[in-house]
């Protein structure tokens, strides 16, 4: 099923680290990519995204202000399968 894509707005990209925002409306996705760094994510907002991955379909439950982290090579795909806005901030290492 293809969905409308969430919206990244890149806040800083210098040779240290990639600060993007993302913000996913109800029914958007980021669509199926493959992380090349580390990178750290920071929720603004507490509830569930759907993530696909090649493995199956998981629902990852986000707390505001709860930072987790993934290693490089993560492939997925993140959804907002919610009725409400959900946002988070990511920072790739490079």
């Amino acid at each position: 099923m293809k969905r409308i894509a969430a919206t990244a707005t890149v806040q800083i990209d210098n040779e240290r680290v990639r600060v993007t925002e993302w913000r996913f409306a109800p029914g958007t996705e980021t669509g199926w990519h493959i992380h090349p760094t580390d990178y750290v994510v920071v929720p603004m907002c507490t509830g569930g995204l759907l993530l696909e991955t090649r493995d199956g379909t998981a629902r990852n439950q986000l707390t505001a202000g709860v930072s987790y982290t993934r290693v490089a090579g993560s492939e997925h795909n993140v959804i907002n399968d919610a009725d409400t806005e959900f946002v988070f901030v990511e920072i790739e290492l490079k």
